[in-house]
């Protein structure tokens, strides 16, 4: 079999495992996304893809190679994101949701900080001050493309799906912050020496160009939008742009005399080229839907793909498990609270107080970059790798699953008299 034909035949395997394990999810009431990921740990190598037979399931080395479809729908998923922040909708929740997004990050950072300090003078050898440190940063991250998935699928709507979305998309760009400097404080404590550049200067400039590249290029979106005028056409104008941020996106530059590293945020990045084409596109929101149309195969792929790239062999190691489950549940507690606190603090709807902490638990391809980046501090750099994979190996199975029960409760997700598009469409056929 050669290559192409293996690959191909993977993808479809992915496909397919992912949409035939989301049949049996909507039975047990089970979220898609956490299908999705369910068929990509089985499916992966750890399990079917150990077997080695070409085509069948996926293999490690082929992981690598399927990166350019995780990438392409993280940009797919923040460009959808940009959404949420149109200036109409922002007079209304703008405040809510800045406040509650960097509090509810910033409270968490501290609570695992606190927690996972105390364990390193517990088991100083399995757990060093670096590692720790970056580990409470890795913390603020939350899931976009789970939330987002779980959002559409139920067609959520209501006061707590109008914060989270904004708050998540928020929380990271906090998040970005908070890791650089935190990365750069175990950095120093490692070396000894202080690096003002990596630690201030760095996340800062990376911020600031990323939202700026994503301005330029919505710009540009909404200009070129005019030229075109078949449904398809405009279709394929938006694919474009979101590919075409993303490639920038992946540029790295570097001015070895200072020590400066200059990079972007695809999410952050598409996030902006979305809120800038939806605030000056007057057919945006038409837009906006046909991309969200066009998108769904990836994002299952990109699901399915993220299932198939957790490692279980983290469990094998005790001290990773008993500071994975320190990790998760001060994590889980500093997310819930902290949002809960900063939405009672500016006031918000009774239903947000108590529900948004819930649905921000998920974690996961944030996360995993951060994690990916720390494993430059060496030994330290491993651990906080093996610790996030297992603590996204389970937010983004539970994660889901917590997040529809709390949009549920709070009476964004109504059950009762939802149709499938199938069901719909031979309702109207019958009509006619």
């Amino acid at each position: 079999m050669t290559q192409t034909a293996s690959i191909f035949l993977s993808l479809s395997i992915a496909l397919l495992a992912g949409l035939l394990l989301s049949r049996l999810a909507k039975l047990v009431k089970l979220p898609a996304v956490t299908a999705y990921l369910v068929a990509g740990v089985l499916i992966g190598p750890f399990v079917v893809g150990a077997i080695g037979i070409p085509g069948i399931g996926i293999t490690a080395d082929q992981l690598d190679g399927f990166g350019i479809i995780s990438d392409l729908a993280l940009g797919f998923i923040a460009f959808s994101m940009g959404n949420e922040f149109r200036l109409s909708q922002l007079k209304k929740i703008g405040k809510q949701a800045t406040v509650i997004g960097i509090m509810q990050a910033l409270i968490t950072t501290v609570v695992v900080d606190a927690a996972l300090i105390a364990l390193h003078f517990i088991i100083p050898d399995k757990l060093p001050l670096p590692a720790a440190i970056v580990l409470a940063s890795v913390a603020t991250a939350t899931a976009p493309a789970a939330t987002l998935m779980v959002v559409k699928q139920y067609k959520a709507k209501g006061p707590v799906t109008d914060v989270l979305l904004p708050v998540v998309a928020l929380d990271d760009a906090v998040g970005l912050v908070v890791f650089a400097i935190s990365f750069g404080i175990a950095k120093s404590l490692n070396t000894g020496t202080v690096d003002v550049i990596s630690i201030v200067v760095d996340p800062i400039l990376e911020i600031v160009l990323s939202l700026l590249l994503g301005f330029v290029m919505g710009l540009l979106f909404t200009l070129c939008e005019r030229y075109f005028h078949s449904r398809s056409k405009r279709m394929a104008v938006s694919v474009t742009f979101v590919m075409l941020t993303v490639a920038i996106s992946s540029l790295k530059f570097e001015i070895p005399s200072i020590g400066l590293h200059i990079g972007f945020s695809s999410l952050l990045a598409c996030m902006m080229l979305g809120t800038v084409f939806c605030n000056f596109c007057e057919v945006s929101e038409e837009l906006m839907e046909r991309a969200d149309r066009w998108t769904t195969p990836v994002l299952i792929l990109f699901f399915v793909i993220s299932g198939a790239e957790l490692e279980l062999s983290v469990f094998a190691d005790w001290a990773v498990v008993v500071i994975g489950v320190v990790y998760i549940l001060t994590r889980s507690i500093g997310k819930y609270f902290g949002a809960g606190l900063s939405a009672k603090m500016v006031g918000s709807d009774p239903n947000i107080v108590k529900y948004l902490g819930i649905t921000l638990l998920p974690q996961a391809g944030v996360a995993l970059g951060m994690a990916i980046k720390a494993t430059e501090l060496g030994p330290d750099g491993a651990i906080v790798r093996n610790i996030t994979l297992f603590a996204v190996l389970i937010y983004e199975i539970v994660g889901p699953f917590l997040t529809k029960i709390a949009l549920t409760k709070a009476g964004d997700i109504k059950e009762e008299g939802r149709r499938s598009a199938r069901e719909e469409h031979l309702a109207k056929k019958a009509q006619q």
